[in-house]
């Protein structure tokens, strides 16, 4: 491939989401993300307690959830298992996560839209660590019995669906397709956890989703358009 076919590449994949991602900072700068500064903030918050000998079991019972527990009590926890870090994992690296794909994703959809695609993306990690686990390890698809008592993943499947979404909205298709082949060569060939287990469902919901707003918005553009009404369909 020449240089000016390459720039032209470059351009075609990342342009439109980094020039969004630069207008945004350049005339708000922090303001353009405070949704994502608060929850690294409280991410940080959750390390720096869980850490201490009085604060782990509190930290446990506000935002840790594993399929051993009732439903009820997962779905109750579940939307603060986004800003609780692994205990294993260096925190820095969850932090620089959030920063970069929580922030990238408030200033190109919003911060509502943001957080539902994050709570969305780790509800399908909860919802399939429980199924797996009823369908045993001798199912392609089965979990361990023993993982019922691992904690859910945590912050980076929010981060993995955040980023497909974003690449679909924005047409990264090159970059989408390199975190969905990532998320299943890390099950495939370097750790099949519950953790990339997880990873792996909140790919394929999302994916679905986004296949879900695309079929919608195909059909409901020949009826915009008959009104006079040129929206855009990835709104």
């Amino acid at each position: 491939m020449t240089v000016p076919a390459l720039r032209r590449a470059v351009r075609a994949e990342w342009g439109p989401l980094f020039g969004t991602v630069w207008r945004g900072l350049r005339t708000k700068k922090l303001r353009a993300i405070p949704m994502t500064i608060a929850a690294v903030c409280l991410t940080s918050l959750f390390q720096i307690v869980q850490n201490q000998s009085w604060g782990y079991q509190p930290v446990q019972n506000l935002g840790s959830v594993r399929a051993e527990e009732p439903l009820w009590l997962g779905l109750l926890r579940t939307p603060l298992s986004l800003f609780v870090p692994a205990l294993d994992l260096p925190v820095w690296g969850a932090l620089a996560q959030l920063l970069v794909v929580f922030g990238i994703s408030e200033i190109c959809l919003g911060w509502w839209r943001t957080l539902v695609g994050a709570y969305v993306a780790t509800l399908a990690g909860t919802m399939y660590a429980r199924l797996g686990i009823a369908l045993g390890p001798d199912n392609f698809f089965g979990l361990p019995a023993s993982d019922a008592h691992v904690n859910d993943t945590g912050p980076s499947a929010a981060v993995v669906g955040l980023a497909i979404f974003v690449c679909w909205r924005y047409r990264a298709w090159f970059t989408c397709f390199l975190v969905v082949a990532a998320m299943f060569y890390e099950v495939l060939f370097i750790k099949n956890n519950l953790a990339g287990r997880e990873h792996i469902a909140a790919v394929v919901v999302v994916l679905a989703a986004c296949g879900v707003w695309e079929v919608w918005h195909q059909k409901r553009k020949p009826r915009d358009a008959h009104r006079g009404k040129g929206a855009d369909p990835h709104l």
